[in-house]
């Protein structure tokens, strides 16, 4: 009799989303919720699980050490900030990500947050439902994208998706990564590399699209908020440890830029007491930026995918840390 393998996926799952994974879910493997577990089921099933599956959730090494039977963590997602990558190179288990799976749906809420910002439109909509009719008095404080400079903080996939619906709206794209774009990419989006500080300058708009690394983290300060446009917004959906809340909290309520899109956070979730979340000129989200039946399919397919792919003897795809496919 065979004996199927052991998917542990390590996130919430909520009301339909785990029919989702049940769709997508390969035949010969029992999928198992780590949030359901008891502290004992968790000791017993932990050590002989085939696969860990985790979105969000904290990977760490006393999770990682214990895992002697896993040939891979798979990540439905692309950033990794999330698994402690030194602890599974030492433990040899491969970890990939999903590469272009939520950029959609990162790209699409960039974009709705700046006009969401621009036409003030949480504001107006409370306003009207409480019975105000604002038809003129936004209209001196309310913006339209075209002709503005977009710039970019970080220009791989997602960074470029969104440029391109950006670029749908009129704007001139500018951008900085440590990496530059080919120029195949430049020429389709009319992009131009910039350095960060002149992005930070020029730039109406600022969206940030970059992996949260050691060199990445806190890039966004009072110094570098503080050479932005007046009336620039600033949006954030890759990680909340890039931007310095407390120094963009200062910037907006000192009128240093006029807003922010903020759809990641330094803890998660955030505090609500956070004072960030008090300011009219602040759009909040919780990190959401993939958060559609669309990218779940695509992420979990990926992933699966890939799962199966490992199951099947071959390397897995996406790999993202320093070891190779090791059979167990």
């Amino acid at each position: 009799m065979t004996t199927n393998k052991k998917i542990i996926y390590f996130d919430q799952v909520f009301g339909d989303f785990k029919n989702i994974l049940f769709e997508h879910k390969p035949e010969g493997f029992d999928l198992l919720f780590w949030d359901e577990m008891t502290a004992d089921e968790r000791e017993k099933l932990l050590p002989v699980a085939d696969y860990l599956l985790v979105a969000t959730q904290k990977i760490d090494d006393s999770i990682i050490a214990k895992a002697k039977n896993a040939k891979l963590i798979q990540k439905t997602g692309i950033g990794v900030d999330n698994i402690d990558i030194e602890s599974t190179n030492v433990n040899g288990i491969p970890v990939s990500n999903t590469p272009g799976g939520n950029a959609t749906g990162v790209a699409e809420l960039t974009i709705l947050l700046i006009l969401s910002l621009y036409r003030k439109l949480p504001y107006v909509n409370r306003e009207t439902k409480a019975g105000k009719w604002l038809m003129w008095e936004v209209r001196p404080t309310s913006y339209e994208l075209e002709g503005k400079t977009h710039g970019f903080i970080g220009f791989g996939m997602i960074g470029r998706e969104a440029a391109k619906r950006s670029k749908a709206f009129g704007t001139n794209i500018v951008y900085y990564d440590k990496f530059r774009a080919s120029k195949e990419y430049e020429d389709a989006l009319e992009a131009t590399y910039l350095s960060l500080e002149e992005v930070l300058q020029q730039s109406d708009v600022i969206s940030l699209h970059l992996p949260l690394l050691p060199d990445t983290k806190g890039l966004i300060g009072q110094k570098e908020l503080s050479m932005m446009k007046g009336n620039a917004v600033l949006i954030n959906v890759s990680r909340g440890g890039i931007v310095k809340e407390d120094a963009l909290y200062q910037a907006l309520t000192e009128g240093v830029i006029a807003g922010a899109g903020i759809d990641v956070w330094e803890t998660e979730p955030t505090d609500p007491t956070n004072p960030l979340l008090t300011l009219e000129n602040v759009i909040a989200s919780p990190h959401i930026g993939a958060g559609t039946r669309d990218t779940l399919n695509r992420v979990l397919k990926i992933a699966f995918d890939n799962i199966v792919r490992v199951d099947n003897g071959d390397n897995p795809q996406y790999v993202v840390n320093n070891t190779i496919h090791i059979s167990k």
